[in-house]
């Protein structure tokens, strides 16, 4: 330490409130980069889910996540993987290739990759949610554990933390430039 005007000049001043400061971002950060992949892509319309069986293997694997468009069910052609409901008043939704787009009839006939035989009943229009547009593998048990009610007590105490880590650094920092210490 080095004398100035008579006073101790500590090394080292606010190296801890740096560090507090330093931790307290990265959480926010890393909460925030978790999100964006939930988040953004419904700005652009897209609606997101998470795979759960594995159907579509090896083209879209279990725990994929899908983002799907809305488009017309007359404009998507045999070979696009479509989103759909399994029954209309159902909450499952079922991602398959589609192998033929009746539009007189106003149906598809839909196979999963890893299926042996196209699905018994086709599948109606009013079903039709939109065609998959892209598939993150693995995304889809992050977004499912962030969705959760675990995840969001999780993302809740890690903004509880970066506060306190914050409110720490700020303490911190002012005991360090206490004159006279």
């Amino acid at each position: 330490m080095e004398k100035r005007n008579g006073k101790k000049k500590r090394e080292g001043k606010g190296v801890v409130s740096a560090c507090l400061s330093a931790v307290s971002m990265v959480l926010l950060i890393a909460l925030v980069l978790g999100c964006l992949p939930l988040t953004v892509p419904r700005i652009f319309g897209l609606h997101i889910y998470t795979v759960v069986s594995g159907s579509m293997e090896p083209a879209i694997p279990t725990g994929s996540l899908v983002y799907v468009r809305e488009t017309s069910p007359e404009q998507v052609g045999a070979e696009e993987v479509i989103a759909f409901y399994g029954a209309r008043d159902s909450a499952s939704i079922i991602t398959h290739r589609v192998v033929e787009n009746r539009v007189v009839m106003g149906e598809f006939i839909t196979k999963g990759d890893a299926n042996q035989t196209e699905d018994m009943n086709p599948i109606p229009y009013e079903n039709f949610i939109g065609s998959v547009v892209y598939s993150i593998p693995a995304l889809g048990r992050a977004a499912e554990l962030l969705t959760s009610h675990d995840g969001k007590l999780v993302a809740g105490a890690v903004i509880v933390a970066a506060l306190l880590l914050q409110g720490l650094a700020v303490l911190t920092e002012r005991k360090e430039k206490r004159p006279g210490e």
